[in-house]
């Protein structure tokens, strides 16, 4: 039943009379009317708002917004197998008892208030990811692996004083309009191609693009496909030899297992930590990570805060804070070299305390079990009628693409009817990459077991009949 005794509402800021009025005469209007003078007529809002009725207790609220969320199909009741961006992983609990705790859940920036450690758990963050990366210099998180790569290429413009950048086609299309945003209006971006049998890198139109004009090239391991660059080191010599810089974007749960991007001459390395002991909750967290050598052309292009240690006055103690702080918006404003704002720090603390649980021979074995399942997917779903596995010649990793122009279904019908047996079937690609016609990308973790992928394998059977 409807309340009408209420003047204000309790969800809506500012909505009490009296604080209307306050608020009005602070600023010497005689009305919320002539408030909005300034407006032209036909810009403003005539008559209500086409909304529901208002909810005037909290309980309705919570009952409202649990009647909404029960309509979501999630990975809790559902057999997974989407990625392409945000992955589902095994999350080991220490990560949500240490990301909860108040001093690090709350903290904005650290200054107003004693640290409590924050400081120190990014440093160790920092340090950690350094260590699995093969490079000396981490930042503190930044929004996420999108907002990474684009702020990398970026820097590589500054540093070379160049304003081309040259990008591999097989990048997500969720990404690749994020990217050209941010580089916009002064940084031009052109695509190479990837190769129609393997999903890797075309060489051969990379070359021919490749010029002195270039800030940097771009490519991703593993790529949109799931698929490992076999030619990185050509990439990055090739880069090389026309005074560009090389920018990887890395999944970091896949270098126990892979040779880090330093190690075959990645001059800057990003990527997305989501991975890294964080649930996927509708779309997140996500946070992205920038790693490159310890050089000053390098260090004093990086917009955000990066964490270091040092001795304090008392002798044998340390100290941990901003190392080159004088380069960031925080203490420049307009004058940094990008704005950066809020960052997504306590994620960075949640992939320390993944990785400081893994280790090194954690990190092997997630890595192992996934090059394991990927390739045992792969070899099932590519002895069914119909079906054929894309680009299977080339090594895969957690992502593979699957081809249903065989069976004469498309993508979306092949989900709908995975999705009545239970299942989240692959990502359509359709769209994105009509060249590889009705084709889906499927994901594989450590969380699937041999019968998870067997029960994929023979509800493909039934649908693709």
């Amino acid at each position: 039943m409807e309340n009408k005794k209420f003047s204000s509402y309790p969800y809506i800021p500012n909505s009490e009379p009296a604080v209307k009025k306050q608020m009005l005469e602070s600023v010497g209007a005689e009305s919320v009317e002539a408030f909005y003078a300034d407006i032209p007529e036909k810009l403003r809002v005539k008559g209500k708002l086409d909304l529901p009725p208002p909810l005037f207790s909290e309980f309705e609220l919570v009952r409202h917004v649990e009647d909404l969320l029960a309509g979501n199909q999630t990975s809790r009741e559902n057999l997974n197998f989407l990625g392409a961006g945000c992955y589902q992983h095994h999350v080991p609990a220490v990560c949500d008892e240490i990301n909860s705790r108040g001093e690090f859940l709350t903290a904005y920036a650290g200054e107003p208030y004693d640290d409590h450690g924050r400081f120190q758990a990014l440093f160790e963050y920092q340090s950690l990811m350094g260590g699995l990366l093969n490079m000396d210099v981490v930042n503190v998180p930044t929004y996420d692996g999108f907002q990474a790569s684009a702020t990398a290429l970026r820097m590589a413009v500054r540093i070379t004083g160049r304003s081309r950048v040259l990008v591999s086609k097989a990048i997500s299309s969720d990404k690749l309009p994020k990217i050209i945003d941010y580089l916009k209006p002064d940084i031009q971006i052109e695509l190479f191609d990837f190769e129609q049998d393997t999903g890797l890198i075309n060489l051969d139109d990379m070359l021919k693009m490749v010029t002195e004009q270039y800030a940097a090239i771009y490519f991703e391991v593993p790529n949109i496909f799931g698929g490992i660059e076999v030619h990185a080191d050509q990439i990055v010599e090739q880069a090389h030899q026309v005074g560009a810089l090389c920018v990887v974007n890395v999944a970091p749960i896949s270098l126990g297992v892979l040779s880090p991007p330093g190690d075959y001459g990645a001059d800057i390395v990003c990527g997305d930590i989501q991975a890294l002991g964080m649930h996927m909750s509708f779309g997140g967290g996500h946070a992205g990570f920038i790693a490159t050598r310890d050089e000053e052309k390098f260090v004093m292009e990086y917009p955000s805060r990066l964490f270091g240690i040092a001795p304090t006055i008392v002798e044998g103690e340390y100290g941990f804070g901003d190392v080159a702080y004088e380069r960031t918006s925080f203490a420049r404003r307009e004058g940094g070299k990008e704005w950066v704002g809020t960052a997504a720090a306590l994620w960075g603390i949640t992939a320390g305390v993944y990785l400081a649980l893994m280790g090194p021979q954690g990190m092997t074995d997630v890595g192992d079990a996934i090059l394991q399942r990927t390739r045992y997917a792969m070899k099932k779903i590519d002895h069914l009628n119909g079906i054929q596995v894309r680009f299977s010649t080339a090594p895969h990793f957690r992502e593979f693409v699957v081809n249903f122009d065989s069976t004469g279904k498309s993508v979306s019908q092949v989900n709908q009817t995975l999705l009545g047996c239970g299942i989240f079937g692959g990502k359509d690609l359709s769209d994105e990459f009509p060249s590889l016609g009705q084709s889906a990308l499927y994901c594989v973790t450590e969380i699937h077991s041999q019968a998870d992928i067997d029960c994929l394998v023979e509800a493909l059977a039934e649908v693709t009949q």
